[in-house]
């Protein structure tokens, strides 16, 4: 499990509220992370763990206040989110699959113009994580596995060189193995000092990983829990239908 270098909140989350048309999806949800945490997020199915990051990226309609390193972050101005340092690796990958594994690298660095000396640090660094990637530069990125696919998502994340890393669902249809290796290598970002707030079904392998973990069920933060005390799958479970 990381290791937090300082008890300093770098996001806070305060009465976040969402809603889908006349349904409410969040309700008043107050979470926090901080600097060097992995912040794991859980719950069943539609509880609202998707449109909490959504919600913090300004992907969503919502009510409330997002700080993140004391500046309120702009409601709806994803852009300026991101601008800000918060980078969101979204459910479903969203790589753009009739672009290259280059060219979506490169989009992943637009605020620094997707090239340069910085960009070519950058795209190292990456490759270096994922070495698979590295032997597809060239391919269209659509034509790789799941699991290749999700290495792409997670690097085009990191070519922006977040300050907040935010993850959803990033095991979604992978294999064991591949899922592993992904989320082992989330745990490496993470002892290297990158923040990371994670969204994940596979609730064992996230609280591995985590210093704290937050349940949400129907909406609503249902517990904050500490990963060392869970001891067993049931002694979870019942957090989430609180």
């Amino acid at each position: 499990m990381g290791n937090p270098r300082s008890r300093e909140k770098i996001l806070e989350v305060q009465a976040l509220s969402a809603r889908y048309g006349q349904v409410e999806a969040l309700h008043s949800i107050d979470l926090d992370v901080c600097d060097g945490e992995l912040v794991a997020v859980l719950g069943p199915n539609g509880a609202g763990k998707s449109t909490l990051l959504r919600s913090v990226m300004g992907l969503t309609n919502s009510t409330g206040t997002v700080r993140f390193r004391d500046t309120v972050l702009p409601r709806r101005d994803t852009s300026a989110i991101a601008k800000c340092g918060v980078v969101l690796v979204p459910e479903g990958r969203g790589i753009f699959g009739p672009m290259t594994v280059e060219e979506n690298l490169q989009l992943g660095a637009y605020l620094i113009g997707g090239r340069g000396a910085v960009f070519e640090q950058r795209r190292e660094g990456v490759l270096s994580l994922f070495p698979r990637l590295k032997e597809r530069m060239t391919q269209v990125a659509g034509s790789m596995s799941g699991g290749e696919q999700q290495m792409l998502a997670v690097g085009r994340a990191l070519m922006a060189q977040p300050s907040l890393l935010m993850l959803d669902e990033p095991s979604l249809g992978l294999a064991p193995k591949v899922t592993t290796e992904i989320l082992e290598t989330l745990g490496q970002l993470n002892r290297q000092g990158l923040p990371i707030l994670l969204v994940e079904q596979k609730a064992p392998l996230a609280l591995k990983l985590a210093n704290r973990a937050y349940v949400v069920s129907n909406g609503r933060i249902a517990a904050q829990i500490d990963p060392r005390e869970i001891k067993s799958h049931d002694e979870l479970t019942r957090f989430y239908f609180q």
